[in-house]
């Protein structure tokens, strides 16, 4: 600032006005302070600016698997919402992990985020996400909710798309409907029974609604938990083509799982829909390049991560009553769905 005063042949605290867009500055001083900053190549020190005024004008974001296609779109939709508002994002990965979840908040905090956008690990062990909000730093749920957690979220009605995918299935013939996932379960999972990750809880009462209007029994063998990696999904694939009545049709998760499922499925020589008929969560291009073209439930991953943005820009700008959003997703139906018989 000092440079950038003398540069100017005006006074420090007349620079400091300047370039900081306070006080009173006659336009011609603020054009030569402007112009002996861009000479200079002066950068606020945004560290003492965000200690000074109380605001770092940056959120900081939250995801469980950055490499999974869905929170790669939705963090280019958050960033989107924040650039258009003057915000930058700080994004932190925590591998759908609570700990390094509890230790990203920290981070985020103490870096002096003005608020958090997060999808919680877990929806069972929350009080570091309560403590956030206690503290009065705004924050918003993306792609998953927390019971009892007075903030607003952003996601998608996932659980009536999984049901069109499910009763889209059944129309087929099928009666013996896999789904796969990544979420890691150490207890015996029973209809119904809601589990760690908000999102996968969804998808599986979508599927069961659909196989009750049916009048089909869940069959909880086809419930596979820990799709994490080729090891493991090559385990549960081959475990559920053992099965004395193996399914006939799959639904992966998400799209991570998915493409590791294929490869397994192709090495074992099983070929869609002839053998097995295959249902993916998310929709991206490569999905109708393969062959057959995958059937999939698309979201709008892009808007949500949009929606989400937006809605915590509101927040911080001094909004309130924000609830919770919810955008639809669809089926599409495409080869890889055969009729059964």
């Amino acid at each position: 600032m000092s440079d950038v005063a003398r540069e100017a042949g005006v006074g420090k605290a007349t620079a400091a006005r300047a370039l900081g867009g306070y006080g009173a500055v006659s336009e011609a001083v603020r054009d030569r302070v402007m112009a002996a900053a861009e000479r200079l190549e002066y950068r606020p020190n945004e560290l003492a600016r965000s200690m000074n005024t109380g605001k770092s004008k940056t959120i900081g974001v939250i995801v469980g698997d950055i490499e999974n296609g869905y929170f790669g779109l939705a963090m280019r939709g958050i960033s989107d919402a924040a650039k258009a508002a003057g915000y930058d994002v700080i994004l932190i990965n925590t591998s759908e992990n609570v700990e390094a979840e509890i230790d990203a908040v920290r981070v985020l905090l103490d870096k002096r985020v003005d608020g958090v956008i997060v999808a919680p690990a877990s929806s069972f062990e929350t009080d570091h996400l309560h403590d956030v909000h206690a503290s009065g730093r705004p924050m918003v749920l993306l792609d998953r909710h927390v019971d009892g957690l007075d903030v607003p979220s952003v996601g998608v009605d996932i659980a009536v798309a999984a049901q069109d995918a499910a009763a889209s299935l059944l129309a087929a013939g099928h009666r013996r409907i896999a789904f796969v996932t990544a979420l890691a379960s150490d207890e015996s999972w029973a209809p119904g029974q809601p589990l760690a990750v908000s999102s996968v809880t969804d998808r599986l009462a979508g599927i069961q609604a659909a196989l009750t209007a049916s009048d089909v029994e869940p069959d909880t063998l086809l419930v596979r938990f820990g799709a994490i990696g080729m090891p493991a999904v090559t385990a549960i694939i081959d475990e559920l083509l053992a099965l004395p009545q193996p399914p006939t049709a799959i639904l992966a998760s998400d799209s991570v799982i998915a493409l590791d499922m294929l490869r397994v499925l192709r090495s074992r020589g099983i070929e869609l829909p002839r053998d097995l008929s295959f249902v993916m969560f998310d929709d991206f291009p490569w999905t109708e390049l393969v062959a057959p073209p995958l059937s999939v439930v698309s979201q709008p991953i892009y808007d949500v991560g949009l929606a989400a943005g937006r809605k915590l820009v509101r927040l911080l700008a001094g909004a309130s009553g924000e609830e919770a959003e919810l955008l639809a997703a669809r089926f599409i139906e495409r080869g890889s769905v055969g009729v059964v018989g």
